[in-house]
């Protein structure tokens, strides 16, 4: 046994002592809480906070109750036969009038657990606690001319002279550099999941959609109500703008979380949402309807969706591993859905110069290109009558799976229908074509962010894609974690300028890179801005113009600190 310490002996010394003195003062409780010689192996821990769940309201459907005890509780001993008839008729009513309403109250408490498939108006959709002048939204709407989607060149911006690209992206980086915040508001009540831009160009409105299902409209220059303003709130620290909110998908909660948000190409006036409650729904702000448009079966997660320019058809990608092809002009019955991967497929782009051209992205960390012609021309009879499933109201669902795929491209008609690879390091979070339809840009859990530039020439063949290498890979931190939404590199609409794209960044920045790779700017202000601005969108049409969202819902508007509001 090894020999004490001076220190152990010196404290064994003081315990007899105080020990001692206890014994004569009478305190034997206090000599049992002295202890013993031995030191304790454990600290003792602080004591931790009771944390009290937070119960969700549920509907509470009436009790049934026992007729034995019911008719005993109400007997009268003394009663005639009649009297015992119309007692026992009347009790009778009530336990059918409480059986009724407990079946309704389970009724609504199921239909307030599946999403909404209704066709919904407006003053459905507003905040019930919140009252919201939609005659407002409807007369912002109105004013907006109607505008199309555009597309840019594929041969745009190919210089052979290096000094030509160092000219574009140094007329960039002027126009962008000086944005600052101009407006911010908190547009949506939860996090910010996706955005998108408007192309009118008098006013900056801008769609935001959050984790419970919710769309922010936001026209972020618009004069405040007069009755709005706070005098003891500083000007700076004023909410920016006008905005409106819109409980598209239901029920609120992270079931309904809002992926993508996309303008209709050739209607302005309509634009689509896809939810995790497994629906897409097309809302018109001319008409003030919401509807839907396409739902999964069996629970399939909606992850993402991109429409051509043409607008009349839809790409839908799922968490199951699949593509879905929708026809707008068609019953959604035939929508035909394609098993492309083993893995979640979070991300879908269609090229808008060369529309058959597809790229995903998804968790098995691959990016891949694919010819949807190849796809289309799946003959149905490779399904087999017995593979053909069929939905609730027994309408066939044409289900293509890897195996039949493979098979297909395999054949002389399927030839061409896959055309490139790439396998990232970890999962793909994202891949966009840009507006000129040959260069791709991705992020990943890497923590690359890398561009491809690909050849006009690749396109014309059936042949595989040369190189799927990127030219260029940029480190930056995409470990957003479970509080914040996946950052995505963004490309800037914006046909008629040099390509650039945006990407939020851990620094709680706003980053623009060129088309090369090369750093623009970084946008911050750490005066006004101390969360991660994780979604970011751009103006299609005006270069200095772009925007983001961040955990709390709040948003921010970059653009000249000469344009300010109402200007």
């Amino acid at each position: 046994m090894p020999a004490k310490s001076q220190y152990e002996l010196d404290r064994e010394a003081n315990i007899a002592k105080n020990r001692a003195l206890f014994e004569d003062l009478g305190l034997k409780d206090a000599v049992k809480s002295l202890g013993t010689s031995k030191t304790s192996k454990t600290a003792a821990k602080p004591v931790q906070p009771k944390r009290v769940k937070r119960e969700r309201p549920e509907v509470e459907a009436p009790r049934r109750q026992s007729r034995r005890l019911l008719s005993k509780g109400h007997a009268d001993p003394d009663e005639t036969p009649e009297e015992r008839k119309i007692r026992e008729g009347l009790q009778q009513k009530e336990l059918e009038r409480q059986e009724e309403e407990r079946l309704e109250a389970e009724e609504r408490a199921r239909m307030a657990k599946r999403p909404r498939h209704d066709v919904l108006n407006f003053k459905t959709l507003v905040e019930e606690n919140e009252p919201q002048e939609i005659s407002q939204l409807s007369t912002t709407m109105q004013s907006v001319i109607q505008t199309s989607r555009r597309v840019g060149d594929p041969e745009a911006f190919t210089f052979s002279e290096e000094s030509k690209h160092n000219a574009e992206v140094k007329s960039l980086r002027e126009e962008v550099r000086n944005l600052k915040v101009v407006s911010r508001a908190k547009v949506t009540i939860n996090r910010v999941y996706c955005a998108a831009y408007h192309p009118e160009v008098t006013k900056d409105l801008i769609f935001f959609g959050d984790k419970h299902g919710q769309l922010g409209i936001w026209d972020a220059r618009a004069p405040p109500d007069e009755e709005a303003e706070d005098d003891d709130v500083a000007p700076e620290n004023r909410e920016g703008g006008k905005y409106w909110r819109l409980q598209l998908h239901w029920p609120a909660s992270p079931k309904s979380s809002i992926s993508t948000i996309k303008l209709d190409p050739i209607d302005s006036h309509n634009l689509y949402t896809s939810s995790y409650d497994c629906t897409i729904r097309s809302t018109s702000f001319v008409s003030g309807i919401s509807k839907e448009v396409y739902a999964t079966q069996d629970g399939i997660l909606i992850t993402s969706l991109d429409l051509p320019p043409d607008g009349h058809e839809m790409w839908i990608s799922d968490g199951a591993g699949g593509i879905t092809h929708l026809d707008l002009r068609q019953d959604k019955s035939k929508a035909r859905r394609y098993a492309l991967s083993d893995a979640k497929i979070g991300s879908i782009s269609v090229n808008p110069t060369r529309p058959n051209f597809l790229l995903t992205a998804s968790n098995s960390r691959f990016l891949k290109i694919w010819d949807t012609r190849k796809l289309q021309n799946i003959p149905v009879s490779l399904l087999g009558k017995d593979a053909i499933s069929k939905d609730e109201s027994g309408r066939p669902l044409f289900d293509f799976e890897s195996n039949i795929i493979e098979k297909h491209f395999g054949s002389a008609n399927g030839k061409g229908g896959f055309r490139g690879e790439f396998r990232h390091e970890k999962s793909a979070s994202s891949s966009y074509w840009d507006p000129r339809g040959r260069q791709i840009v991705s992020t990943s859990y890497d923590d690359r962010i890398r561009i491809w530039d690909i050849d006009s020439a690749a396109f014309k063949t059936d042949n595989l894609f040369p190189n799927v290498k990127p030219f260029c890979q940029i480190k930056h931190n995409c470990q957003t974690g479970k509080w914040l939404t996946i950052l995505r590199a963004q490309w800037s609409p914006n046909p008629d300028c040099y390509p650039h794209f945006t990407v939020g960044n851990m620094d709680h920045s706003l980053d623009i890179y060129s088309s090369k790779g090369e750093l623009i700017t970084q946008l911050s202000d750490r005066t006004m801005i101390s969360a991660v601005q994780a979604v970011t969108c751009s103006h299609p049409s005006i270069i200095e113009r772009a925007a983001s969202g961040n955990a709390s819902g709040r948003c921010i508007l970059w653009a000249p600190a000469s344009v300010g509001l109402n200007s």
